[in-house]
């Protein structure tokens, strides 16, 4: 395994880190808080121009035929610049539908996905907040050549500006992992209705009702009943992408906090002098860098489809939501009363971290699925 990233790969980051410092600035960041989209079309058009939303679609259906560990590369340097909107939703639909699609769902969604013109979302979790597969109660009935769907979704990111959705419901009488199918829906179907929830990092959460909401026969994805283990692959990809952006996010952080700590002058020197600052300037640099490496180890593995690879991916999701954590916590002791203000820029970070350590499970949930894997 050589973590090192290729020529490529640095071209990526560095032309990335440029186009977001130019483009996605933090006024950018705080007025997407307060759009009601979460997003400017006109940069989604220019990031799909510079081939980001196809990075990892193959070239004959549109996209850059790159790898998984490019997108990855790519979504550290969206956690630096805390980059709003559904492009990692979008991802998420996209690897799902690579992994699982027919040909024709293929060869109509990735294309369209790769040019920037469709906005696509996962609809997983429920009121019960659940990731496992009992927490799936929506159900799929059949209904002459189709299916007709009910339940709620919850925490469906950016379903509010989703062109469609990709829903997980369960056969009637079905349990457990049983009986699980994917299917694609339209957010203007009849009997769909979006809500934006309010939440810590003011970004586009909602609540997604399907009531009676009807879908052909051509809208599972993956085959009927084997949606559950279609969705591991998918939320280990997912989830890889959530820390990559996390470890991004973390990075900024510290370095913003290192930054103040030199100007800041309090008692005649800058505060980064105060041993209380140091240490807590050393353990976020232990905290980001440690993160990382866990971080692209586990990407790797699901790239390699290594053995292994759900536990890797639970070992680093627990390590990542807990280092990122404690350094924006750091970030804002070292800032003092400042960093709690929203006027200043740190508590962007803050936020926004509270939201990727929920997101796909925190530290407990994937320290339970280790020591489940040791049979503990």
């Amino acid at each position: 395994m050589d973590l090192g990233l290729t020529e490529e790969q640095e071209l990526l980051r560095n032309s990335a880190r440029d186009f977001l410092e130019k483009e996605c600035p933090e006024t950018y960041v705080r007025e997407m808080e307060e759009d009601a989209k979460g997003y400017s079309p006109e940069v989604w058009k220019k990031m799909a121009d510079l081939g980001w939303q196809g990075l990892m679609i193959p070239e004959d259906q549109g996209g850059a035929g790159f790898g998984f560990l490019d997108l990855i590369v790519l979504l550290e340097e969206f956690g630096r610049a805390l980059v709003p909107g559904p492009f990692i939703p979008t991802m998420i639909a996209a690897t799902t539908i690579m992994d699982g699609g027919s040909a024709q769902q293929q060869n109509d969604i990735l294309p369209k996905i790769a040019s920037g013109e469709l906005i696509m979302t996962l609809a997983l979790t429920e009121p019960s907040a659940r990731w496992d597969a009992e927490g799936i109660a929506t159900t799929a009935t059949k209904s002459g050549d189709g299916y007709t769907l009910n339940g709620t979704k919850l925490f469906v990111s950016d379903a509010n500006v989703a062109d469609r959705l990709i829903v997980v419901a369960r056969a009637a009488g079905s349990s457990g992992e049983q009986g699980i199918s994917l299917f694609l829906v339209d957010r203007n179907a009849a009997g769909v209705s979006v809500e934006t929830l309010k939440t810590i990092a003011s970004d586009k959460q909602c609540e997604v009702k399907l009531e009676n909401v009807k879908v052909g026969a051509d809208a599972v994805v993956g085959g009927e009943g084997q949606g559950w283990a279609l969705l591991q692959t998918v939320i280990r990809k997912a989830t890889c992408m959530e820390m990559a952006y996390l470890v991004g996010l973390a990075q900024m952080d510290f370095e913003i906090s290192v930054n103040y700590a030199k100007e800041r002058v309090q008692f005649g020197r800058p505060i980064g002098s105060f041993q209380a600052i140091q240490h807590k300037a050393a353990d976020m640099v232990t905290d980001v860098d440690g993160a990382r490496f866990i971080m692209y180890r586990a990407a790797w593995a699901v790239a390699e489809g290594e053995p292994d690879a759900d536990v890797q991916v639970s070992m680093a999701k627990a390590w990542v939501s807990d280092a990122t954590r404690r350094v924006v916590a750091h970030g804002q002791q070292i800032h003092g009363g400042i960093g709690f203000t929203k006027d200043y820029k740190i508590q962007l970070f803050f936020r926004r971290q509270k939201k990727g350590e929920l997101m796909w499970g925190d530290g407990d949930y994937h320290r339970e699925k280790v020591a489940d894997a040791l049979s503990l």
